[in-house]
């Protein structure tokens, strides 16, 4: 922005308090928000409105503008022969971006647009920027996450994004609690980072002489809610993960994580199915989705695939699982994919599964029965030890919910804790819960429970390709000038 023009509004703005009027007003009383106007309409209604001015237009001694609110736009016309005196003067030195209130009547024009003729106008907040990109709104990428609200401010569709994601995560609470379940808070600091597999960030609690780890997932606490005979939870909050950016992860996220004592892996499918298809119904009014330029169908029933089956199918390999990790190596790089020596065969498969398969799961899938390995806090299948009784929900090539069957064996979960640690060699970061295992040892009962991302799931309803355009106010990396 050019200094002159930031000037010359604060020229105007002491013409405004010359004339005796405080430009950053008080309190004001509206009764229509400018949808209201459109909806409600009603020859010669008296309304009163508030929002920001984003349009002017001066036709002789008429003036007409636009101003737009949470709710949308109406028109305003000012004319000498309906206006005060007072507020002529005054608007004539508003500008684009100005907060004013505007009293009047509704009438329409002969173009049979609903205006509000306005009798008195009130300044409420003088801007001293100029909106940016007059005509077209904010469509540098950069500057609209930088600057979320001059997007919001520039973007009638990014407001409407923003507002269905209220709607939506209405409705997800408004679901489980008619279904039973509790909400309820676990800590956001931790002693260990525990329930995922991934890098967590540190911090240091004065109070307690003690490094703290901001969660990576809430499960272990919820389970010993388990333990505590609380049967239908839920928690819908915060998970940090000190991980890269894309335009699928963001490093604090919204997470929900569901669990149901004396289910399993098939109840939180069924559940997950329900909830989504419910959320979309209310929310969406459609089952189909338009995502670029495919259109996602989430009417029930979802398609349930095997891990191991898509693998074989994709690689068009029978023999796949048989393979030594040599060969599957050999095979993974000639797919293009980067294999390190100490990788074995379960994390080769999963970079061919993440890298190659996934990205092409657009319908709702539930991929099930993964590889023991890969989630260590679930229970085995009982014909086949190999793997474990999950799923992982795969919508529009990403992975929108993990759902198993909870493990509550406290000495098989000890072990698979140990493996795991002993994997990674052992970084503190990783430690061993004592306290969730003393739990289990006091019995939880056997439990379905999943995850929900919900900035994803937001992503998929909205018909958006980046987590950035669903969060208001995104990680960024520095500007560098």
């Amino acid at each position: 922005m050019s200094t002159e023009l930031r000037e010359a509004r604060l020229q105007k703005l002491e013409e405004i308090r010359g004339l005796g009027i405080n430009p950053y007003g008080e309190k004001f009383k509206k009764n229509q928000t400018a949808a209201e106007c459109q909806r409600d309409y009603q020859e010669e209604k008296p309304v009163v409105v508030a929002g920001r001015l984003t349009a002017i237009r001066a036709h002789g001694k008429t003036i007409f503008a636009d101003l737009t609110d949470m709710s949308g736009k109406v028109q305003l016309y000012l004319n000498p022969k309906t206006a005060a005196a007072e507020s002529l003067t005054l608007f004539k030195l508003l500008a684009l971006g100005d907060i004013v209130g505007a009293g009047g009547k509704l009438f329409k024009t002969r173009k049979g647009e609903i205006t509000v003729v306005v009798e008195e106008i009130t300044l409420l907040s003088k801007a001293l920027r100029p909106l940016p990109e007059k005509w077209h709104g904010l469509t540098n990428i950069e500057q609209r996450y930088r600057q979320r609200y001059l997007d919001l401010i520039s973007n009638e569709e990014s407001r409407k994004i923003f507002q269905r994601r209220s709607r939506i995560v209405h409705e997800i609470r408004a679901f489980l609690e008619a279904q039973g379940f509790l909400e309820v808070e676990t800590p956001m600091m931790q002693p260990l980072a525990g329930g995922a597999a991934a890098q967590p960030f540190k911090t240091y609690y004065s109070a307690l002489d003690a490094t703290m780890y901001f969660r990576i997932a809430p499960e272990l606490y919820l389970k010993r809610l388990l333990v505590g005979g609380m049967e239908k939870i839920f928690e819908l909050n915060r998970n940090f993960r000190n991980e890269g950016l894309s335009r699928r992860h963001n490093p604090e996220f919204t997470m929900l994580e569901v669990y149901q004592a004396y289910g399993d892996c098939r109840t939180m499918m069924d559940l997950v199915e329900e909830l989504v298809t419910t959320v979309a119904e209310k929310v969406c009014g459609t089952l189909k989705i338009t995502s670029g330029e495919d259109i996602i169908d989430l009417t029930r029933p979802w398609k349930r695939v095997e891990y191991r089956d898509l693998v074989r199918q994709y690689l068009k390999r029978d023999d796949w699982f048989s393979l030594p990790a040599e060969k599957m190596a050999e095979i993974a790089r000639e797919l293009g994919l980067e294999v390190t020596p100490d990788m074995n065969e379960v994390e080769i498969t999963n970079e061919i599964y993440e890298k190659s398969i996934e990205g092409g799961l657009i319908q709702p899938t539930f991929v099930i029965r993964l590889p023991a390995a890969l989630v260590p806090l679930a229970k085995r299948c009982s014909d086949d030890p190999e793997v474990v009784d999950v799923f992982e929900l795969e919508i529009n090539g990403q992975e929108i919910a993990p759902g198993y069957s909870e493990l509550n064996d406290p000495l098989e979960q000890r072990r698979r804790f140990q493996a795991q640690r002993q994997h990674r060699g052992g970084p503190e970061d990783t430690g061993i819960d004592e306290d969730f295992l003393t739990a289990l040892e006091y019995g939880m009962p056997p439990a379905g429970g999943m995850g929900i991302g919900i900035d994803r799931l937001i992503m998929v309803l909205t018909g958006v390709d980046s987590v950035k355009d669903v969060i208001l106010f995104p990680h960024l990396r520095p500007k560098t000038s």
